[in-house]
């Protein structure tokens, strides 16, 4: 099958329009219109993942869907790799915190700046650097 400009345009900008498994079958059918060497050949003129492409066809000849796992992707909350952080905190800010000098709002303040909370955090907690990173 010859590829011409346009053909290549289309196959792209339709890969991207798809997410997850539509994507992976689409990716795979063009392969397989493409013939031997497809996969080579989408990764160059497409800039497809190879591996996406084998998945793809794997759903393609078995009829079964992979998990896409979206919610698994990403940066884990702080509140689940350090559970007493909040408490942590608490303590340390609590000694310098003063409440609303004019007492319209219940509000406290504090004159501790976010960067000294985590010094203190790693001084006296004894928490990691590297954990407490923003």
């Amino acid at each position: 099958m010859e590829l011409t400009g346009e053909l290549k345009a289309l196959f792209i900008e339709t890969a991207q329009k798809l997410k997850g498994h539509e994507r992976r079958i689409f990716m795979a059918k063009v392969v397989s219109l493409l013939g031997p060497g497809g996969q080579r050949q989408a990764e160059s003129e497409f800039g497809w993942n190879r591996g996406t492409i084998r998945k793809g066809r794997k759903e393609l000849s078995s009829g079964l869907r992979c998990a896409d796992a979206f919610s698994c992707r990403g940066r884990h909350k702080v509140e689940k790799r350090l559970p007493n952080l909040l408490e942590d905190i608490k303590s340390i800010v609590d000694s310098q915190s003063q409440i609303d000098p004019s007492f319209k709002t219940q509000r406290l303040y504090t004159r501790l700046s976010a960067a000294e909370v985590r010094r203190q955090l790693i001084k006296q907690k004894q928490y990691r650097e590297a954990s407490l990173r923003a």
